[in-house]
């Protein structure tokens, strides 16, 4: 899947870079390094990656700042590595542009898996494709159609709208903000109402709405749509 696909390891930490850099080229990835947000701007404007895997304390700018840089420029899959674990930092890097979040310190296997989940969503976004599949779900665009296993699912256009945007980053966390942008325009403040509509769309399409497996939370910061379901059967 990868065909050498570059990831860009941006972080001043040696001894990270130094464990990240030979799993990723195991699995099969180019890599290239970056040690400060200058030099991961530069590098991503000459077209190099195609994942950037960003810690946000650099030695020069912040990478929040580097994400907004980077975001002028390019939409290249962001994934933010870093020990802050606050919410709100979680929550301003996502609104910034940053694709996803990793917590140090991460499982290698984890981190992996989002490397691939990203790699999906980009190669998806080129292909424009006309149907999402996650196991016993089907999301037809043109047709507006939902279906679980094969049966339709009645949806409000609210609920579309989510499952939809969740469906466009799926594998991905997309924050509250963009989800409430979604379903109600900017003017949405109340994430109660966000929460209520997440409970509906469980009701609908988990099989046991109080242990969701395909609608997932992501605590504080917004929802994720997994997309790792591919393998069972519809």
């Amino acid at each position: 899947m990868t065909d050498r696909a570059t990831i860009l390891v941006v972080d001043d930490e040696p001894s990270l870079v130094g464990v990240l850099k030979p799993v990723l080229e195991a699995e099969g990835y180019a890599v290239t390094v970056a040690v400060d947000g200058a030099g991961a701007v530069a590098t991503v404007a000459a077209g190099g990656p195609e994942v950037v895997l960003l810690d946000l304390g650099l030695p020069d700018i912040d990478g929040k700042q580097v994400i907004s840089r980077i975001r002028t420029h390019s939409d290249v899959p962001i994934i933010v590595v870093s020990a802050r674990h606050q919410e709100g930092e979680k929550i301003a890097a996502l609104d910034e542009g940053a694709d996803d979040y990793v917590n140090k310190p991460f499982e290698i296997g984890e981190l992996m898996a989002r490397v691939r989940a990203a790699l999906r969503r980009r190669d998806s976004v080129q292909r424009k494709p006309a149907e999402f599949r996650a196991g016993p779900l089907a999301i037809n665009m043109p047709a507006r159609r939902v279906t679980l296993s094969g049966d339709i699912v009645k949806l409000s256009p609210k609920e579309y709208a989510l499952l939809t945007t969740l469906a466009e980053s799926a594998g991905q966390v997309v924050t509250h903000r963009r989800l409430l942008a979604a379903g109600w325009g900017d003017g949405a403040a109340d994430t109660q109402y966000l929460r209520v509509y997440m409970g509906l769309l469980r009701q609908k399409l988990e099989e046991d709405p109080a242990e969701p497996r395909l609608i997932l939370t992501e605590a504080g910061v917004g929802y994720r749509l997994a997309d790792d379901l591919r393998g069972e059967s519809s």
